[in-house]
């Protein structure tokens, strides 16, 4: 957000900051946050790469495609673990989770 617009914003009362101040969340649960949304986008760039359809990528994991969905939008009932196997699935490797994680903007939170 430009300095600009974010003065004009406090100037009129409005609070500027981020998502995990929003949801008053601690490092820890941000930055848990923060992964689960990278591998879910890396789950969908994935697919849509190979040219796959949720429902080709649901049946090849054994799920369904509403799940598929789910994950690819890093929905509350999606387990890290769920998505990481979908990305094995659609052929990433362990090296690729953990790039993506690394990515992810997830710093220590010590």
């Amino acid at each position: 957000m430009k300095k600009t617009k974010q003065t004009r914003l406090e100037s009129g009362g409005w609070k500027v900051g981020d998502s995990a101040e929003f949801l008053g969340l601690n490092k820890e649960e941000a930055a848990f946050v923060e992964m689960k949304v990278a591998l879910a986008r890396s789950l969908r760039e994935r697919r849509q790469g190979l040219g796959w359809t949720q429902s080709q990528l649901a049946e090849a994991m054994g799920s369904s495609q509403p799940r598929v969905a789910k994950m690819e939008s890093a929905d509350s009932a999606v387990s890290i673990d769920l998505l990481m196997k979908a990305l094995l699935t659609a052929g990433a490797t362990c090296r690729d989770l953990a790039t993506v994680i690394g990515a992810s903007g997830v710093r220590s939170a010590a």
